[in-house]
């Protein structure tokens, strides 16, 4: 099979490590949502989670400020909201309102949860040596939550330029890992 060559600046294109999601932060009595899409699973107990924030972001100076956020997982019935939400600053913007999502109160941190997402992860930022140079945070979720009532969520995965995949079909295979 022949193969091209692929423009190095698209390879993330090949390599999206996960859902896109939606990352509130609360600083200054001020809530935002950003929308990210460059998160990964560090490690599982505790839970650590990578993720890259542009320091051009307005939730960039909350998480540093602040240290704590949370990230919402929205299903493929929020890619309107999903995408209007990372097409406006914050700074401008009440997202919460604009985009017709409920805050709901978290445990663990400042941040809010946002309802209408299946999930929703409570952070605080476990290692911030990365960021000044990558952009980089690695997260602790401390509390996590699930809408039980959704048994096969679709996610929504960015493959650049407002292209997105939704998760689709699940496969079982034979594994001899517990």
């Amino acid at each position: 099979m022949a193969k091209r060559a692929f423009p190095l600046s698209n390879v993330y294109r090949l390599l999206e490590p996960g859902p896109v999601v939606l990352v509130s932060t609360a600083h200054k009595g001020k809530a935002n949502i950003m929308t990210q899409s460059w998160n990964t699973m560090m490690e599982f107990v505790p839970p650590l989670v990578g993720c890259v924030i542009s320091g051009r972001n307005h939730s960039f100076d909350a998480l540093v400020a602040t240290k704590e956020c949370v990230i919402a997982i929205p299903t493929a019935e929020l890619a309107k909201q999903v995408v209007g939400i990372g097409n406006c600053s914050g700074k401008k913007v009440d997202k919460f309102k604009k985009f017709k999502l409920t805050p709901l109160p978290a445990s663990q941190v400042e941040a809010p949860l946002i309802a209408e997402c299946y999930a929703n992860l409570e952070c605080r930022v476990a290692d911030s040596r990365l960021v000044n140079r990558y952009n980089f945070f690695v997260l602790e979720v401390v509390k996590a939550w699930i809408d039980p009532s959704l048994k096969n969520p679709r996610t929504l995965h960015h493959q650049g330029n407002g292209v997105f995949m939704v998760s689709g079909e699940t496969i079982r295979l034979p594994s001899k890992m517990k």
